[in-house]
């Protein structure tokens, strides 16, 4: 069983200061202690019975400092990355580059719903500049070289911008986050959602990640108010294409690791072997893993 998205973090210190003043309020509030290391992410881990996860860069830190993703890959075989990079830096095809050198690094993570000039601060679905970042063509040169997986985090409202990025660049692999922060209330086919429709083409290697859902959902686990989103990808993109997620200890505010992986069983839509395939084989099969 793989979790496609955990966090994980250390200490600060007068190298890799904890500069990122919401993101540390918030995490004061969550259920697990305030530094949260691979050490505890992989205790938690087999305690519900999750085999390997993927760590996604935690910004509480500048945002680009990568130091301690890179550290959970380099030290744990169960571990893999996704690092924070910043595509308009100069030299950022570069630092790419050098992240996917690192063994365990599968890609970097795009806060497209995020300000330019308060990245993973706050969130503001009325931003753009993920659009403008398709004209930097020598990092998705670099994307493709490396063959790095592009992981997104964007609202329905950006939708439109993320499909014009994999329809300017088809040959490179994505991860869309969150649902794309779908309203649960909103029926996937009445809703911007189901722009998603469009890149469940063929052409396209796009996986969609059923994550956070506990933040996600309005309603009490096991969550039944996303069912019918998870049902519509379902249909839509099929089980290759959907992956879960935890996002914990993000989620641990108001749930416990177990919960958020165990909402996936009451989706009665779910075979066994779909489930087999969202907790492990459809990531693992588009991030090559």
């Amino acid at each position: 069983m793989l979790d496609t998205h955990t966090h994980a973090w250390t200490r600060p210190t007068r190298d890799h200061p904890w500069v990122n003043g919401p993101l540390v309020e918030t995490v004061d509030e969550f259920g697990v202690d305030t530094v949260y290391t691979a050490e505890k992410l992989l205790e938690d881990m087999d305690a519900v019975g999750v085999d390997e996860a993927v760590v996604v860069g935690y910004p509480i830190c500048e945002w680009t400092d990568n130091h301690y993703t890179l550290e959970c890959v380099e030290a744990n075989d169960r571990l893999s990355g996704i690092v924070m990079l910043d595509q308009f830096a100069d030299g950022a095809a570069d630092r790419l580059r050098d992240r996917m050198a690192v063994e365990g690094v599968l890609g970097f993570r795009l806060g497209a719903i995020c300000p330019y000039d308060r990245m993973w601060e706050t969130f503001d679905p009325s931003v753009s500049w993920l659009r403008e970042s398709i004209e930097e063509t020598s990092f998705w040169e670099a994307a493709r070289d490396t063959d790095a997986l592009v992981q997104i985090l964007a609202d329905i409202d950006q939708l439109e911008d993320v499909i014009e990025l994999v329809e300017t660049y088809p040959d490179l692999r994505y991860a869309l986050d969150h649902f794309c922060h779908a309203d649960p209330t909103v029926p996937p086919e009445e809703s911007k959602f189901g722009a998603l429709e469009a890149l469940a083409a063929d052409e396209y290697e796009v996986v969609v990640k059923i994550s956070e859902v506990v933040h996600r959902s309005e309603a009490e686990f096991p969550y039944r108010d996303v069912h019918d989103h998870v049902r519509w990808l379902l249909e839509t993109f099929g089980r290759e294409r959907i992956a879960w997620g935890s996002d914990f200890p993000n989620v641990s505010d108001e749930a416990t690791y177990e919960e958020s992986l165990r909402w996936l069983e009451h989706v009665d839509c779910l075979s066994k072997k779909d489930r087999t395939w969202l907790t492990g084989r459809s990531f693992r099969t588009v991030a090559d893993i």
